[in-house]
């Protein structure tokens, strides 16, 4: 019989639990606190206001149009995230293709690459100056003019969209390739004789089995691109006039860096970030029902 020393747990859990309440609860606890008060963050005054800046945010059309904003960008990203990485996966999931590690690897560099560095480098891909994506379209007669890609309301999100899927392309390949390991090589074998490939193979016989992984990606997907706040920062700043300001830009102008040249609203910019994460975690917690119920679905 195994005996339980509760002293010896404790001691096991304390440093997981000091992090946790340091990095974790004890923000969730702060940004509540600082969202009941009209407070700039540089001064010891707080006033208490209760539930008004709420109130306020809910009569604010730079708060709606950043929350609108977000979702579009999870909306543009996550199905085009998902299918290319998919196919991909189904390809590179072949034992018989050569090179297959070598893609791996070589689709997965931008996921470990630093934000910073990558919102630089496509800055000046991108540029309409210098940049050498415009010159290869100008060269090759696509385009007459040079394209201002993140210097233009109507561009800038769909660009940022691109650079995002991009960078986090290897991670959901890497989870359709553990999904695709769950699949028996004998319903591939099936399959070829059916002359089942492609497409059709991917619609008719891998998504049917591999359907539990496919919503947890889903969501996890989605609750990523709500996070793309070092991006869109080192890539735009939430310009051209907010064209590409998210919530956590939003946030992030409201509690620090007010760009009118007013004192920041710390307060403020935490009622909106209690708000963003409530729906972060609602989301998180529909990816864990549903997950469920899809597992016991295919279980039954």
């Amino acid at each position: 019989m195994i005996r339980h020393n509760p002293l010896a747990m404790a001691l096991m859990l304390a440093p997981g639990l000091l992090l946790a309440g340091l990095f974790v609860f004890y923000p969730i606890v702060a940004a509540i606190y600082f969202a009941l008060h009209d407070w700039s963050g540089y001064s010891s005054a707080r006033t208490f206001i209760g539930l008004q800046n709420f109130r306020d945010l809910l009569g604010d059309e730079f708060f709606w149009a950043a929350f609108r904003r977000s979702f579009l960008f999870v909306m543009g990203t996550v199905p085009l995230q998902m299918a290319l990485s998919l196919v991909l996966a189904v390809i590179l999931n072949n034992q018989l293709l050569k090179l297959s590690t070598f893609f791996r690897t070589f689709i997965f560099l931008p996921v470990v690459t630093p934000v910073a560095i990558i919102g630089i480098v496509w800055t000046f891909l991108l540029s309409p100056f210098n940049g050498p994506i415009n010159g290869l379209l100008l060269n090759l007669g696509v385009i007459s003019q040079p394209i201002d890609y993140l210097g233009q309301t109507q561009t800038v999100l769909p660009t940022v969209i691109l650079v995002f899927v991009w960078k986090w392309l290897g991670i959901t390949l890497i989870y359709w390739l553990a999904a695709l390991q769950t699949v028996p090589t004998d319903v591939y074998d099936a399959a070829k004789l059916d002359n089942c490939k492609g497409l059709r193979l991917i619609r008719l016989v891998i998504l049917p089995i591999i359907l539990p992984f496919a919503v947890m990606i889903l969501l996890i997907s989605a609750i990523g691109a709500l996070n793309v706040f070092p991006l869109i920062m080192g890539m735009t700043n939430g310009g051209p006039f907010f064209s590409s300001e998210v919530m956590e830009i939003f946030i992030y102008r409201q509690a620090f860096a007010s760009a009118d040249g007013a004192v920041p609203r710390l307060g403020y910019g935490a009622a909106a970030g209690v708000l963003f994460g409530a729906v972060v975690l609602t989301l998180s917690l529909i990816q864990g029902v549903v997950s469920r119920r899809v597992r016991g679905g295919k279980a039954s």
